[in-house]
């Protein structure tokens, strides 16, 4: 499996699971509440915090219908125009942002919504691009990003197979080997039974090396879990207070519900340990007094034929292993064994 970097990151095989804070707009159009996002990402161990780049009049049209789970968490007499407007960050902001994320160590990504969206990351020098679910279905839009020739992630929310593998191609034709796909569900907040993550082996097997998880649920079972099948970016919603008005703040983690998330994935990571069979050192200090030996079960005189009924296992290991014990079975004794003792080979007469 291949690795790639964005920035000073590497992702894929052998290295930490890259966490991605999931911002979005849930910094409600304020600069200032952007800036503290950042700030408690970093606090909380994730690796990137990603925003979200558009102006809403070229995202929806004046009389489109909010999403069914925006009707839910927002006022549904409001328009999604109106809606997405008071979330939009100013271009200044994200240059900004940008150079707050430098600061403190923390990579800056954004969602690109149009053409005019890619250009300015692109001109603001992001270091990859991360698409939405709504984009795997958009090869023309997917074409574009990928002529920039920087790493994309995408979401495969509400995506076909056959959408993946239109995406895969075009990530060809532009050259383009530095990209992964994450399972998504699109919904807010999404059930554990919709999760399907199965389908990140699926997709690291025939699509992407690197695979990850973009989460919605409303708890970390999804998230840890994706890990155990391979999935080395997570993404995960992100706000400073649920109750904030806005479409995605009741579904997003706080920054205390972060932190632990990040810390049970680092645990999951170092208990998934290597995919190589062998015993860790602790388990090799175990050894002897865990494991067995052939010990007699019954006094054995000298030239007394050892048979099975006069044999047993017993620990500690620092005898004969049991699975030498065909090597003993009707072989004399060279000397006296008493009952209940480690068997050695100079027991055994060998002529």
């Amino acid at each position: 499996m291949k690795n790639f970097n964005i920035e000073n990151k590497k992702i894929g095989y052998n290295q930490p699971c890259f966490v991605i804070a999931e911002a979005g707009v849930n910094h409600n159009g304020d600069l200032e509440i952007a800036k503290k996002l950042i700030i408690e990402a970093k606090k909380s161990g994730a690796d990137c915090i990603k925003f979200q780049t558009f102006k809403a009049e070229r995202v929806v049209t004046a009389n489109a219908p909010k999403a069914n789970y925006q009707m839910k968490t927002t006022n549904p007499v409001e328009s999604q125009l109106k809606m997405l407007k008071k979330c939009e960050l100013k271009d200044k902001h994200h240059i900004e942002l940008k150079r707050l994320c430098e600061s403190l160590d923390i990579i800056f990504l954004s969602t690109p919504y149009n053409i005019e969206d890619v250009d300015f990351l692109d001109s603001i020098d992001v270091g990859a691009y991360k698409l939405a679910s709504i984009h795997v279905a958009e090869p023309y839009f997917i074409d574009y990003v990928s002529k920039k020739g920087k790493p994309i992630i995408i979401s495969t929310g509400m995506a076909t197979e056959d959408e993946v593998i239109e995406a895969v191609k075009i990530f060809n034709k532009n050259k383009i080997v530095d990209y992964a796909f994450l399972q998504c569900t699109t919904n807010y907040p999404s059930k554990l039974k919709d999760a399907n993550l199965l389908s990140i082996k699926t997709m690291s097997e025939l699509y992407s090396d690197i695979v990850g998880y973009s989460d919605h649920t409303s708890n970390d079972i999804a998230c840890l879990a994706s890990i155990s099948l391979g999935a080395k970016i997570i993404e995960k919603h992100f706000t400073l207070d649920k109750t904030l008005p806005g479409p995605d703040h009741s579904s997003s983690l706080t920054p205390s519900e972060l932190k632990k998330l990040i810390v049970n994935i680092r645990l999951t990571e170092e208990a998934l340990g290597s995919d190589k069979i062998f015993p860790t050192e602790i388990e090799k200090k175990n050894l002897i007094g865990m494991r067995r030996s052939i010990v007699s079960k019954v006094d054995i005189n000298v030239d007394d034929i050892i048979t099975e009924d006069k044999l047993t296992f017993k620990r500690p290991a620092t005898g004969i292993k049991p699975k030498y014990i065909h090597k003993i079975i009707g072989k004399k004794a060279k000397t006296m064994i008493p009952q209940d003792s480690l068997i050695s080979w100079d027991n055994i007469d060998d002529s």
